[in-house]
């Protein structure tokens, strides 16, 4: 079994059905890429993984164990299993350096000392240590996502997902957040990202998944995917892509 899998899942919103039967795992060290047409379930299918929302039914299994119950054991799930949404998620009325210690003080109980250490550690990997003491208001798109990565990675976490990390971004701040998430990929955190930045899915992934319609319609190595997809759906998604 891998690190996380995913058994039977389904998420319906009153009667519209978002995701059908989904079936997935991911090994430790694997960097997976979900891509899809907006309205795909791509972002529900993250947010059920981090039960941000619950599943209709289905499992999800983290190191073997069915997530769920208690919100304390739901919180001590998020603490291996982090998150990076599109829109940051940062608090305002902090400094650079409160928001990437809030968590760990709060959930991991650090002290004050080690969570500054910390924190400084990983902002100084994804080159925000000179701003330790902007406010959110202060930065660009981009210096605010790095924040945000900075703040998950001070969890430490297992596995790391990522929501469409660069789509609140100018053109020209997507690249400063995928060469952060490049530099992750190769330390071997694991990850799963949706994203719709094609190049990047396919140079970073060690598995691309496609879905369409609320199912995954193919799962491949990302060159075998991106140079020949089996499926009708995937050919017409990345036809544009290839032929670009």
């Amino acid at each position: 079994m891998g690190i996380i899998n995913v058994q039977h899942l389904r998420k319906a919103f009153g009667n519209h059905e978002v995701l059908k039967d989904i079936d997935f795992s991911i090994d430790k060290g694997e960097v997976v890429c979900i891509i899809g047409s907006s309205g795909s379930g791509k972002s529900t299918l993250l947010r059920c993984l981090n039960l941000l929302e619950i599943p209709t039914s289905g499992t999800v299994y983290f190191t073997d164990e069915v997530i769920g119950g208690s919100q304390k054991k739901i919180n001590e799930y998020r603490s291996k299993v982090g998150m990076v949404f599109q829109s940051f998620n940062l608090f305002n009325n902090m400094t650079v350096l409160e928001n990437c210690m809030s968590g760990s003080r709060k959930v991991l109980k650090r002290s004050k000392e080690e969570s500054r250490v910390i924190s400084i550690k990983y902002l100084k990997k994804v080159g925000m240590a000179p701003y330790i003491n902007a406010k959110p208001s202060q930065l660009s798109g981009g210096q605010k996502q790095r924040v945000a990565i900075a703040r998950a990675l001070t969890m430490e976490p297992e596995v790391l997902l990522f929501d469409e990390p660069t789509s609140a971004l100018d053109p020209e701040m997507v690249g400063e957040v995928l060469n952060v998430i490049k530099e992750l990929a190769k330390e071997g955190l694991t990850m799963i990202i949706v994203t719709h930045e094609m190049a990047f899915a396919r140079d970073v992934s060690t598995k691309t998944i496609f879905m369409d319609q609320g199912v995954i319609a193919e799962s491949n190595e990302p060159e075998k995917l991106f140079t020949n997809p089996k499926n009708p759906r995937t050919q017409a998604f990345l036809s544009r892509f290839i032929n670009g």
